[in-house]
């Protein structure tokens, strides 16, 4: 059987009917990689400044459900935790979303403002390297890898000109670039010291902050010294919610992934690429199957079980899912590519992905290979000749 590649001879003897199956497979293979991609993209995304953040454990307020909702509190909470042994400092954030004005063609667009103490950076170097411009007043630091609605800031800048703009209403100037990236959540992100935070969103108070993050001492784990904060501040004034670094991020991750319509829309997109794709499949292997139908007949006559023929569909069906799946990589390498350079979402073939999908493509091919194999079963020499 393995010696005469029969299954092979089968589906290449109709090379038209072949080159159709494969790019069905394809484009099933295309559909769940693209629905998978974006998924993860949105959840990879939506923790980037989360992940990015420098701190062991964090402050919300529990009336804040992602970084796109995000409630204030009192600042108090977080000097609290100066009082727990073994940590070494805090910082206070501010996160709001104002209106930017695209500089080249005055429109305007929701933008993301990180507000911080420069003095007490809660990114690192390698992220954010030069802090010293948002010292000054009504002076921020942009996003370069914002989208693009934003205007060309990263152009104007490397003219050496100053690039102002309006945030909010407020005239402010560009003092610098960092690399963060654009999310579901917010197409731009621009970095300001508290100071300037404040002056742009005049109508808050100083004193309510957004998320609150604490640094421990060199060799203090988080496990020995979150319970404790959590009894303290969580659980006794129920005004703030305490959480590891690790839970700030599952924290986000939950909120797109169980109380909005992405995260299921992008899983029902993928189960339908993968019905497609097995309807595809059932419908060529049907099609193989009764145009030799009375070769099968043939074969069971000189004595061949069932067993057989049912390996022969099968082989057919592992074939066609190698051979589709491999143009749907390779496109689908392509599209991750202009995804990525059109959105600035971070998305791109994985290791996992790439096997997860080869596996539901063989799966796709297996089961239409099991439904369409009944007709072999029915194959019988008396009634076909």
């Amino acid at each position: 059987m393995f010696a005469i590649p029969l299954a092979w001879l089968q589906l290449k003897r109709e090379k038209i009917r072949l080159l159709i199956a494969l790019a069905g497979i394809g484009f099933a293979v295309i559909l769940m990689f693209i629905q998978l991609g974006f998924q993860d993209a949105l959840f990879d995304s939506a923790v980037r400044l989360h992940q990015n953040l420098q701190g062991d454990i964090f402050l919300v307020s529990p009336q804040s459900t992602s970084l796109i909702a995000m409630r204030s509190f009192s600042q108090r909470r977080l000097y609290q935790a100066l009082g727990f042994p073994g940590v070494e400092s805090i910082s206070p954030i501010y996160l709001d979303f104002a209106l930017w004005k695209n500089p080249t063609n005055q429109r305007t667009r929701g933008i993301l403002v990180i507000g911080f103490d420069p003095a007490d950076p809660v990114f690192s170097k390698e992220l954010v390297p030069n802090l010293a411009p948002i010292k000054l007043p009504d002076v921020v630091l942009f996003d370069r890898k914002s989208r693009a609605e934003f205007g060309p800031i990263a152009d104007l800048f490397a003219t050496g000109k100053p690039v102002q703009t309006e945030v909010a209403g407020r005239r402010v100037t560009v003092g610098d670039l960092f690399d963060l990236g654009a999310s579901f959540g917010a197409d731009g992100n621009i970095i300001t010291s508290d100071l300037n935070f404040i002056r742009i969103f005049d109508r808050r108070d100083k004193g309510l902050i957004d998320v609150g993050a604490i640094k421990l001492k060199p060799g203090v784990s988080v496990e020995s010294i979150l319970p404790a904060m959590k009894a303290r501040l969580q659980d006794v004034t129920q005004d703030v919610k305490v959480f590891s670094k690790e839970e700030f991020i599952q924290f986000e991750q939950n909120y797109w992934r169980s109380s909005t319509a992405i995260g299921f829309i992008f899983t029902l997109g993928t189960a339908i690429g993968f019905l497609v794709g097995t309807i595809i499949v059932y419908q060529i292997l049907y099609t193989d199957i009764t145009d030799h139908l009375p070769e099968y007949a043939t074969l069971k006559a000189m004595g061949y079980k069932n067993f057989y023929l049912l390996n022969l569909v099968f082989q057919e069906a592992i074939i066609l899912a190698v051979l589709g799946y491999i143009p749907g990589f390779l496109l689908s390498l392509g599209l991750y590519n202009l995804t990525r350079n059109a959105t600035s979402l971070p998305i791109a073939m994985t290791i996992a992905r790439a096997v997860i999908v080869f596996i539901l493509a063989v799966t796709m091919c297996v089961i239409s290979g099991a439904i369409a194999v009944r007709k072999v079963q029915d194959a019988d020499p008396a009634d076909i000749f």
